[in-house]
């Protein structure tokens, strides 16, 4: 599906908060990139929020360090239910060059079910924007289905979420 295909089906706006799990701030700075006026992701219904509490869309970038791992799993049980989550960073989808670190608990989907993954280091924003439509699908899909995505995230590693 090409890209602009897949912002039609944007039904509402969508909500977006972020989280930095360890990052060097790359990803972070390509992510504000997003909503500058050259790329201004708000004129698809993308706004991003402070608070997880009124957020649809989670995006984690960075590695989760073992000071992060309680901090995300926080952030991600405060959101309501459909949620979907995009990790955004070579860091926070393999752990990369620090995969085998003694202080990293990551990648993301060690900690929390992931639903689209943004490759790159850091990701163009065109791609970080692509990540987001994705997750709008993935939202659309759940939204659907109607199905409750189960209970909080505890400690252990969970099993990824599929449709």
């Amino acid at each position: 599906m090409k890209f602009f295909d897949m912002l039609k089906v944007l039904p509402k706006s969508l909500w977006v908060t972020t989280c930095n799990s360890g990052s060097c701030n790359g990803c972070d700075i390509e992510i504000v990139a997003t909503i500058s006026p050259r790329y201004d992701i708000e004129r698809f219904g993308m706004k991003l929020v402070g608070t997880p509490r009124h957020a649809d869309v989670l995006i984690v970038t960075g590695p989760v360090t073992k000071f992060m791992h309680s901090k995300l799993l926080r952030i991600y049980n405060q959101m309501p239910d459909p949620k979907v989550v995009v990790v955004v960073g070579n860091c926070g989808c393999s752990g990369d060059v620090f995969y085998k670190s003694y202080s990293l608990d990551g990648p993301v989907d060690n900690i929390i079910p992931v639903d689209v993954y943004v490759h790159g280091c850091p990701p163009r924003p065109e791609a970080i924007i692509e990540g987001v439509a994705k997750a709008v699908l993935k939202l659309e899909a759940l939204d659907k289905a109607g199905e409750p995505q189960g209970e909080d995230v505890g400690d252990s590693v969970l099993e990824r979420v599929a449709l």
